[in-house]
């Protein structure tokens, strides 16, 4: 690859096909990523969430780390509690009156996505730290910090019993569901790997529930550039390999529960 070829993509000239595919080689990135072509933008979680349900419509298997663990997973309780925390959070900001509309519409699409989870049952393979876990026992699932203290207390109870279902999925192994516990820090960003019959995606985002969601604050990506999803797919499969599974990974759940709980009635 000559520097002159470079020099003239790089001034915005006209070169060969070969040439960008070549350059793309050298970089070992696809001409797509090159280009900057085929990265969606979403700087809402409305539009990003509509856009995750419409891949988890036909997606075969999903691969998420979605602090703290994935909502697709999630009881009919705790999602009940999110809903209450996304409300408390976005609603504590700004007025009521200027995001009601948009709080509803993500709840109706939350809702619609563990729905069709439920019903079409594609294969989760779910991620989950345990510091993550630890936070959302010590907090609740609130949305704020000035919630009444027997209502913190109710919420911080839901926490505790969302995890130990957790452990108790972790140790029957249900068909299709598959999660792994990993003690180190995990990214902040989150994502999840779609895949398809005949095609694949990468989703990042800032945006998380649980305790203190932030739903309005971020910009999240959608791509299925070859190069991201193997990157992302290499990364899956690290963390993999080294989680916890089964009855040990459920083990650590409940340490988790009992250490947590511990601290808080010495406090």
């Amino acid at each position: 690859m000559s520097r002159a070829a470079i020099y003239r993509l790089e001034k915005g000239e006209v070169v060969k096909i070969e040439t960008i595919q070549r350059i793309a080689d050298l970089l070992n990135v696809s001409v797509a990523s090159l280009l900057g072509v085929s990265v969606e933008y979403y700087d809402n979680a409305v539009a990003y969430f509509e856009r995750m349900r419409q891949l988890e419509e036909e997606a075969e298997q999903i691969l998420a780390h979605f602090a703290p663990f994935s909502y697709l997973l999630s009881s009919d309780e705790y999602a009940h509690a999110v809903e209450l925390a996304i409300r408390e959070t976005v609603i504590g900001d700004v007025e009521e009156g200027d995001v009601a509309p948009e709080v509803e519409a993500l709840v109706r699409i939350l809702r619609e996505r563990r729905d069709h989870a439920s019903r079409r049952r594609p294969g989760i393979v779910s991620i989950v730290g345990l510091q993550d876990i630890e936070r959302l026992l010590r907090s609740g699932v609130v949305g704020r910090f000035d919630l009444p203290e027997e209502e913190v207390a109710e919420r911080r109870a839901i926490a505790r019993r969302e995890i130990l279902r957790l452990a108790d999925l972790l140790e029957e192994e249900p068909i299709g569901i598959q999660i792994g516990i990993v003690e180190e820090t995990l990214p902040q960003q989150t994502f999840q790997i779609f895949r398809q019959k005949e095609r694949t995606f990468v989703a990042m985002s800032p945006y998380r529930f649980a305790d203190h969601p932030n739903v309005r604050n971020g910009v999240a990506m959608v791509t299925e550039t070859p190069d991201a999803v193997q990157l992302f797919d290499n990364l899956i499969a690290s963390l993999w390999r080294r989680a916890a599974k089964g009855r040990e990974g459920a083990e650590r759940l409940r340490h988790a529960v009992a250490r947590v709980g511990s601290g808080l009635r010495d406090a």
